[in-house]
This record gives C-alpha cells, structure tokens and sequence, in this order.
C-alpha cells in the first residue's frame, strides 16, 4: 500500500490502458478520480469491490472549465492531489498528412497537449511540494507511422510539456515524468483489426514479442513512477513496450 492516503487523477479511465492504470494505483491505496466523457462507474464498482476507493465524473479535458471544475471538486471531496496521470487522448488516424482535415488537428491537438496543460495547470497548487505527475507518450514518435501525424504531433508535444515542466516544477517539489505504452486497449485493438498483419509485423520488432497489460505493466511502472522509490527521477521516460522503442 505504498500510496495509501494518496489521491490521484487519472484520465480517460474508464477504459483500456487509463482503467488499468486506476485499478493499479488504487490496489496500491491511492484515491482514484476518473475523469472520462465515458461512463467510468464499472471500474469505479471494480475499485470498490477490491477494497478501494474511487470516483468519476463526466469532463471533456477540451473544456479548461471542465477540467478546472473537475480538480475543484476533487480537492474539495478528498483534501488535495496528489497524483496526476495525464492518459486521454483521441486522434483519427489512418490520415495522410493531405487529407487532414482542420477537425483532425484540433482534435488531437485539444485532447492531448492542451488537455495535459489544463490538468497540470490546474493541478499546480495541490501538487506543490509533494506531487507527482505521469504523462503518456508514444513510441511511434521516434519510428513515425504513416498516416498517424496529427496524433504523433500531440505526443510529441505532451513530451515537451513533460521535459520542460520537470525542469520548471523540480524546485517545488513535483516530478514530472512520461510512460510510452504498448497494450491492447479498444482504440488499439480497432486499429489492428482494420489492419490485418499490423500487430503480428509490431511482435517481430519487440524484444519480448506480446502485448502489454494495463494493469500489470502499464499501471504498474504508474505506480512505480508515483511511488516513493521514484522521488529522485524526474523528465524522463520510460519505454513499458517490450522492447519496441529505446529511449535515450
């Protein structure tokens, strides 16, 4: 129980990899805020059922009042934040840079590096001198996948937001650190699905050649990350993908 008394938000936890992430961190004690624009009540009831403690709201992470509104009431509801896990993302891929639409960018765009600036800046004040902030990545920034700009240029900016804000946040107590996944969440498996061979083509390239759990993977280097025996890392990145991406 290396986060008891902690609490944490997780976004996008009502499915796929942000759901296994809240289930890890409260099995480990932690107080989990799920905002999702997806009813997130069945992990909830999957928390409690465990001997957890969790709760969720609806929030669009686009809307900065939403999101404000959402770590208020959180504060408020449970006496600060501790824990702040920046998972959300949507982005239509399969795009060329082309055909991409002014939808397709401002979607990924307004659900990925702006979203993680809203949460972080509204977070700030609860973090200050105790905090801890996990940000998701993705691999493919560093390979490229044809077809996934718009969602590759959110990434890529969440991870300045991440290398820059470890800098700017350090002297005030707060790490701030960024996982690159891979684990077979809905969206992904959609993905492959309209993709015949893609997932057998990504297992040739892993050095351990299988799909990442969300919870017992991902979550837990979440956990790690957010847990005291991370206190002395902070702007880096951690690959949680078999192999598939080296980063240095």
């Amino acid at each position: 129980m290396i986060l008891e008394a902690k609490v944490a938000i997780v976004t996008g936890g009502a499915r796929g990899i942000g759901r296994g992430i809240a289930l890890a961190l409260a099995k480990e004690g932690a107080t989990v805020a799920i905002a999702d624009v997806r009813d997130a009540t069945p992990v909830v009831d999957e928390i409690e059922r465990r001997g957890g403690r969790a709760t969720s709201d609806r929030c669009d992470i686009r809307q900065s009042g939403e999101v404000d509104a959402f770590v208020a009431q959180t504060a408020q509801a449970f006496g600060t934040v501790d824990i702040l896990v920046n998972n959300a993302m949507a982005a239509r891929v399969g795009v060329p840079i082309s055909e991409l639409t002014d939808s397709d960018i401002d979607l990924a765009l307004t659900t990925g590096p702006t979203a993680t600036l809203y949460f972080m800046r509204a977070c700030y004040p609860h973090l200050v001198g105790k905090g801890r902030v996990i940000n998701l990545r993705s691999g493919s920034e560093m390979s490229g996948i044809p077809g996934y700009t718009a969602y590759l240029a959110g990434k890529a900016a969440v991870a300045g937001i991440t290398r820059n804000a470890a800098r700017e946040w350090g002297r005030d107590g707060i790490t701030v650190n960024a996982i690159c996944p891979f684990a077979l969440s809905e969206s992904a498996q959609a993905t492959f699905d309209a993709s015949p061979g893609m997932l057998d083509a990504i297992y040739g390239q892993l050095s351990l050649p299988r799909t990442g759990d969300p919870e017992a993977d991902i979550g837990r280097t979440v956990v790690f990350l957010a847990g005291p025996d991370a206190s002395y890392i902070t702007g880096c990145t951690i690959a949680v993908d078999g192999g598939g991406t080296f980063v240095s």
